[in-house]
């Protein structure tokens, strides 16, 4: 028979696990914004790795000794909560968005290629050219502009005001 309480007493102080879950999550975001948007419209297995990996290597400083289920819950509300907090401050305060947010990054403009924010993002011509082929684009004359937007996908519109063609989904969506 289990040891009910064992399974969902804490069994490590709250406030440790509410301030490492705080620690982490914040640490985390401040990393994930240090690092750039650059994904340029899915994620490959690399980056399901890294995700993976990453998870692996904070979940040791993240529950500590903790064994319960009350533990787990808790780091995930912290984590839930912050995320909440963090999306709701950014909404009252435009200032404080800018800073916790990322905004949309000009690749193209007027058929030019920013390679400053190539740089940055790490995006090859190569990556964008074949972003503007799936929106049925030949070359980067036909852009006025191109955004990498915060999700990672990247939006175009044309010379002339026609919108592109739609991009193709994966089979099954």
């Amino acid at each position: 028979m289990p040891d009910w309480n064992t399974l969902f007493a804490p069994s490590v102080p709250l406030l440790e696990l509410f301030l490492r879950g705080t620690v982490t999550f914040l640490l985390l975001m401040a990393m994930v914004r240090v690092a750039g948007q650059r994904e340029a419209g899915g994620l490959g297995i690399t980056d399901v790795f890294l995700v993976v990996l990453v998870g692996q290597a904070v979940a040791p400083g993240l529950v500590g000794k903790s064994s319960s289920i009350a533990d787990g819950v808790l780091l995930a509300a912290t984590v839930v909560c912050w995320s909440l907090a963090l999306d709701a401050a950014a909404y009252r305060w435009p200032r404080l968005a800018r800073v916790i947010k990322s905004r949309p990054r000009p690749l193209i403009e007027d058929g030019r290629l920013s390679r400053k924010v190539m740089r940055r993002e790490m995006m090859t011509e190569g990556e964008i050219m074949t972003q503007l082929r799936l929106h049925g684009i030949e070359d980067v004359s036909q852009v006025r502009r191109a955004y990498l937007e915060p999700n990672g996908m990247i939006s175009i519109l044309r010379r002339g005001g026609g919108e592109p063609d739609e991009p193709p989904r994966p089979p099954g969506l």
